[in-house]
Order: C-alpha cells, then sequence, then structure tokens
C-alpha cells in the first residue's frame, strides 16, 4: 500500500476531541446531499448519447460507427479523467474542480447544436464532455466519503454512486421527448443548462473538508486536520499508479471494472435504445425502459453499499457480475415492438445489479491502496470506461456489419462470466499484526 504525503499526527491540545451535539445532523450528510444533487446535475449527459445515433444518422448520414465513436472517445476520457481530478481535488479542492467541471460539459454540450461535420461531434461531446464529466466521474464519490465519513462509507458510496442513475430516471424520459417532439439540439440545450444550473449549488454549499467547518469526520472520535494542497498532481498520480500497477489486486479491480463498462455504458447505456427500436419499440418506450433501470438501480446500489459494510467484497462481486451475465445473455430473445412481462423483468433485475459493482470495489481500493484509494480508484474506472468505449463503438460496428445486436449482447454476457471468476480470486490484504502485549 501506497503511503505518501501523509499528514503528521496534531497533538492532542491542537486537535480536540469534538463530541456531536445529541440529535444534530453531523455536516457531512448535508455535503454528502450536495454531491448527490451535483451529481445527479451532471448525470444529464448520461441519458442522451443513445438517444442521439438515430437522429444524427438521419439528419447528416453519419454511420452508427462514426457516432459510437464520438461516444467511445466521451466515455474513454470520462476514465482517464478521473484519476487525475481526484488528485487535483487535493491540490486545488473539490469546490473548485467540480464547479469548473460543470461549466466544460455545459459548453461542449451547448457547443453541439452548431456543429455540421463529424470532427465537430468528436470534439464536442467526445473531448468537452468527455474531460468535465471525467472531472465529475465516481472518483469525486470516493473523495467525498474518504474525506467526510470514517463510518457507513459503504453506505454513502452507495449513494452517491445512485445519484448517476438518478439523473437518468429524472432527465431521460424528457430527453427523449424533447428529441421526438423537438428534434434533437433542444435536448443537448436541456443538458447543458442543466449542468449550469447546478454551479451555484457546488460553490455556495459544498466544503473541501471536515476541518473547513471545525468538525471531525462523520463516525471519528479526533478532529482530523486538513491536509496541505498536494503539489504535482499529474506527477503523483502516475506515481500512484506506477505503485499500485505492480500489485495484483489492481489489476484484478481494473479488469473486472472494465467489463462492468462495456456491459453497462458502453452496451445498454449507448445501445439498447436504438436496439429496442430496430425490434419496432417507440423510442419513447424504450428510453422509459431505461429510465426504470435508473429507478431500481438506486435501490440497487444503495442496497450494495449497506451489503458492503457487512460482507466480503470479493464474493458480492462474483455473484453481481454472474447475474448480470445470464441477465444479457436472455435479453436478444425479449427484445419486441411492445414491452412485455419478461422484459420488464429483464429491466428490473438488471437495474439492481446496474452499477451495484462500485461500492464493493471502492472498498476493496480501500482495503488494498489506503489513503492512495481516491486516486488508484480513478484508475480502476478509466479501465471500466475505456471497456465502456470499445463496446460502445464496435456495438455500433457490429450493427453496421451484421444488422443487429445480437452478437454483441452475447459476447458481453460470457465476459461477465469471466469477471465473477476474476472477482473470486483478489487477495484479501491481511490484517496488521495486534500490537504485544506489555507485560
Amino acid at each position: 500500500m501506497t503511503q505518501t504525503n501523509a499528514v503528521p499526527a496534531v497533538p492532542a491540545q491542537e486537535a480536540p476531541r469534538l463530541p456531536r451535539r445529541p440529535g444534530r445532523v453531523h455536516r457531512a450528510w448535508f455535503v454528502a446531499a450536495v454531491a448527490f444533487v451535483t451529481i445527479i446535475g451532471a448525470a444529464a449527459f448520461r441519458s442522451l448519447p443513445g438517444l442521439l445515433i438515430d437522429p444524427l444518422h438521419a439528419e447528416f448520414g453519419w454511420s452508427r460507427g462514426t457516432i459510437g465513436l464520438a461516444v467511445s472517445v466521451n466515455l474513454a476520457l470520462y476514465g482517464l479523467t478521473a484519476p487525475f481530478a481526484a488528485a487535483l481535488m487535493d491540490k486545488y479542492g473539490i469546490r473548485k474542480v467540480v464547479a469548473v467541471a460543470l461549466t466544460i460539459i455545459a459548453i461542449g454540450s451547448g457547443l453541439t447544436v452548431w456543429m455540421t461535420a463529424a470532427w465537430q461531434l468528436l470534439l464536442c461531446w467526445g473531448l468537452l464532455v468527455g474531460l468535465g464529466t471525467g472531472s465529475m466521474a465516481l472518483a469525486f464519490a470516493a473523495t467525498v466519503t474518504n474525506r467526510w465519513f470514517t463510518e457507513r462509507r459503504g453506505l454513502v458510496t452507495g449513494i452517491l454512486t445512485a445519484a448517476a442513475a438518478s439523473g437518468q430516471l429524472i432527465f431521460l424520459p424528457l430527453l427523449s421527448w424533447i428529441v421526438q417532439e423537438h428534434h434533437w439540439r433542444p435536448a443537448a440545450v436541456t443538458v447543458a443548462l442543466a449542468a449550469f444550473a447546478v454551479v451555484p449549488f457546488v460553490w455556495l454549499l459544498l466544503r473541501d473538508h471536515p476541518a473547513d467547518v471545525g468538525l471531525a469526520p462523520y463516525g471519528a472520535k479526533e478532529f482530523v486536520p486538513k491536509p496541505a494542497p498536494v503539489a504535482g498532481a499529474a506527477r503523483r498520480t502516475l506515481t500512484v499508479l506506477f505503485s499500485a500497477a505492480r500489485t495484483g489486486p489492481f489489476w484484478l479491480l481494473a479488469g473486472t471494472f472494465a467489463i462492468c463498462g462495456a456491459s453497462t455504458n458502453g452496451l445498454v447505456q449507448t445501445h439498447f435504445v436504438p436496439a429496442a427500436h430496430d425490434h419496432g419499440m417507440p423510442i419513447t418506450a424504450a428510453a422509459s425502459l431505461l429510465a426504470v433501470i435508473g429507478v431500481f438501480d438506486v435501490v440497487g446500489t444503495i442496497a450494495s453499499g449497506w451489503f458492503t459494510d457487512r460482507f466480503d467484497a470479493r464474493r458480492l462481486l462474483a455473484v453481481y457480475y454472474a447475474l448480470r451475465g445470464v441477465s444479457l445473455l436472455f435479453l436478444p430473445m425479449l427484445l419486441a415492438p411492445s414491452v412485455h412481462p419478461p422484459m420488464i423483468f429483464f429491466i428490473v433485475f438488471y437495474g439492481l445489479d446496474w452499477v451495484a459493482t462500485v461500492p464493493p470495489t471502492i472498498a476493496l481500493c480501500r482495503e488494498h491502496y489506503g489513503d492512495e484509494s481516491a486516486i488508484v480508484f480513478g484508475w480502476v474506472l478509466a479501465s471500466h470506461q475505456v471497456g465502456a468505449a470499445i463496446v460502445a463503438f464496435a456495438g455500433g460496428a457490429a450493427r453496421d456489419v451484421f444488422g443487429s445486436y445480437d452478437v454483441v449482447w452475447y459476447a458481453s454476457g460470457a465476459l461477465c462470466a469471466a469477471a465473477a471468476l476474476m472477482a473470486l480470486v483478489i487477495t484479501r490484504r491481511p490484517a496488521a499484526p495486534a500490537p504485544a502485549a506489555v507485560a
């Protein structure tokens, strides 16, 4: 475990114990609430790519593979930016990084309304929105959780992870209706305005560390001083990567999370709507099914956080991936012009498992990498988005070549089975030996 930039212990007289007042809600829960709303605002972008494929293909004649490539760039940058954003939060603070990221998302989404060539889609939606959302990735949730909580970390991680699903739930039906009734440009403007609207909440209400308001983290018995800003964010991020890359658990976590991204963001989120439309289902109906996935994702992810506080995270991951793989193998048989009970069962089942993998993955990063776990998880998240990017492109290319998405569903189901086996072989970190008793 890498231990750099450690903060020396503060003497008791400089860091007095700060007991909570009876009946008072700890400030950490308010910070978590602001983070939840912030992630919801940024999550609007996650609802749009799958809705853009058919309209952009119809208006500009771009192939689905070309459009999928822009989505791939977006997803890859979403992941690759995350570890650097975690380090930048250590240097400049959470509030500044998140406010800038939301502004970049809004600018990138807003500029798409004037695009006339495919390279402009790559620039606006791929580069700008990818960079902005990467700074709002789950590494942000991990940083907030690590700083503000020492207890209930699994639960808080689950709640913040579920915020992305809630954003999808809020925006997807609205955006699908806008695309169908008013074309895709007003939908892109809606995403831009949603990101801009959250910036004031971040600037006024979010705080970087409990010490900023004179509190200990939730569950801590002693005051924790705020660490000094860490210089050399890029160098530190790469140093942490090189250190973690020398350990087996990192590669297993990165591999399983790459498959997680391939089977969710890259496949279902990007291609479910056009795949269902291929079978005669209206776009609004297919988008509503994705929104239902968002509903049950909230339940499943929060429950997963609760389970992570109580059960072996490795076994939880194995169960989640195995169940996801089985469900994907059945999906090609369920697609039809109308919504029927077996499809509803798939949507509920898949929704409960959508990002239930996040809390146990963050817990394993914390177990193996300690103080550097947020940055390590940022790199693990990068693998998640690279997997998503590959399948976002491959799914569109497969549709162009084979005329259907069936081969991609089956391949993703097989990958999930491999991820379940990989999760089981992650080693447990040996517990620290107990101090010897003094005679």
